[in-house]
């Protein structure tokens, strides 16, 4: 779901940045020195779910993971998937550098967004039914939200990107089904070997 370099405008660029700088901002704020391996494991699988990539026009689809670094992490997905993205960019030219501000945002947002809709839904006093259906919603709506955002951010640059836009979106629901699957799974295990990382590092 990487936009290419050379795709949008410098204003768009700007402002993505301009937002992921305050994200990150927020999320570095709340880390602590015990968590930081933790948020580097979580990168980590970020970094390697999102390797492999289908191009599609200006962007790609791939698995993202962001629902699950969404539930974890909560505003300090903005620090993780910065970093897994500019590894990506430098290592293996995924996006790029001037697009790492958008592209962090279109992915780091909708995993906070996730963590405030069903954080609730995975804590320990919640029952299982409830806990899987929430886990498997926050990994479908997260690619959602990702993909409406980079669909968007395509379509500021210009109403010719508007089919662009809707093939990325449509491309990605086969991803939302896979996602919230891997995300209801992991949660699933997370709860039986460390449950206090679903309480919120």
């Amino acid at each position: 779901m990487h936009i290419s370099e050379g795709v949008l405008s410098p204003v768009i660029l700007t402002g993505g940045a301009a937002l992921t700088a305050i994200g990150v901002g927020i999320g570095l704020k709340s880390i602590d020195y015990e968590e930081i391996p933790y948020m580097g494991i979580l990168t980590a699988g970020f970094f390697v779910a999102s390797i492999i990539h289908l191009p599609i026009g200006p962007a790609s689809v791939h698995l993202i993971l962001n629902g699950m670094l969404g539930l974890i992490l909560g505003w300090k997905a903005f620090p993780a998937i910065l970093v897994g993205l500019a590894l990506q960019a430098l290592l293996f030219q995924f996006g790029g550098i001037t697009t790492l501000g958008i592209n962090t945002l279109n992915m780091a947002l909708p995993a906070v967004i996730c963590y405030y809709l069903f954080g609730w839904g995975i804590k320990k006093s919640s029952g299982r039914v409830i806990f899987i259906i929430t886990a498997f919603a926050a990994g479908c709506c997260a690619v959602l939200f990702a993909g409406i955002l980079v669909g968007f951010s395509l379509y500021l640059n210009g109403e010719a990107f508007l089919p662009a836009a809707k093939l990325l979106v449509a491309a990605h629901l086969p991803v939302m089904l896979i996602e919230g699957i891997l995300t209801a799974t992991c949660a699933l295990f997370l709860r039986k070997i460390r449950p206090e990382l679903l309480e919120g590092l």
